[in-house]
């Protein structure tokens, strides 16, 4: 592991800790389902789609990691991007505090494994996709134009419902992806690539718990 990465996932893992996550908080069987039900051939079908427009990535014949691996820390930018974008808007639209706080986690969190991401690419000589990528590409989970809008549009309380009942979508798209990463034969081999994907998978999951109190107290 490199160092880079050790550091980001260290400060990944303290942010982690210091969320009141609720131990009782209940995950919704379908962020695990499609975890459980991805097959391999489907997998590879969607890593192949994944970046239609893109190079094809060429990988070194003594290589660890592979072009499934690739595929995914390009895809993950783009989408970590979008939640980045979506977060950003929670300010203005009025949020409440803890939506407005849980809000800057995630774009702390998920802005610092961009980083990280991009480092890795170029590290192997790989095109390493910037921050406007989610506007190109689409990924598991990530909003529609219209969704897009509907948040852009959302204040106050309107807007901690939609921002909550979105960014659990997302997550769960960030999730499948590191279901169709894991089943892919060869794939997350690499040391650096296997931790991210796994902090990626418990960090949101933990989130996913959260979100879906704090939409239960805010119905209440």
């Amino acid at each position: 592991m490199t160092p880079r990465l050790a550091f980001l996932l260290a400060a990944a893992a303290l942010g982690a800790c210091a969320r009141q996550t609720p131990p009782n908080a209940s995950v919704p069987a379908t962020a695990r389902t499609s975890q459980a039900t991805t097959e391999t051939g489907v997998a590879e079908e969607h890593h192949a789609h994944m970046m239609p427009g893109m190079a094809p990535v060429e990988v070194p014949d003594n290589a660890l990691f592979t072009a499934a691996d690739v595929h995914f820390m390009q895809g993950m930018i783009a989408h970590h991007a979008q939640a980045v974008h979506m977060t950003r808007l929670a300010e203005a639209a009025g949020a409440g505090p803890r939506v407005l706080k849980l809000a800057q986690k995630i774009d702390l969190s998920q802005a610092g494994e961009i980083a990280l991401m991009q480092g890795w690419l170029r590290d192997h000589r790989q095109f390493a996709p910037d921050t406007s990528a989610w506007r190109t590409m689409s990924m598991p989970g990530m909003l529609t134009p219209d969704e897009l809008t509907r948040l852009e549009a959302a204040r106050g309380t309107d807007f901690d419902r939609l921002f909550l009942r979105l960014m659990i979508k997302h997550h769960e798209g960030a999730i499948k992806m590191v279901a169709d990463l894991m089943a892919t034969p060869r794939a997350a081999q690499d040391v650096d690539v296997s931790v991210l994907a796994n902090d990626v998978e418990n960090t949101q999951l933990a989130e996913i718990g959260l979100m879906w109190q704090m939409l239960a107290e805010l119905d209440q």
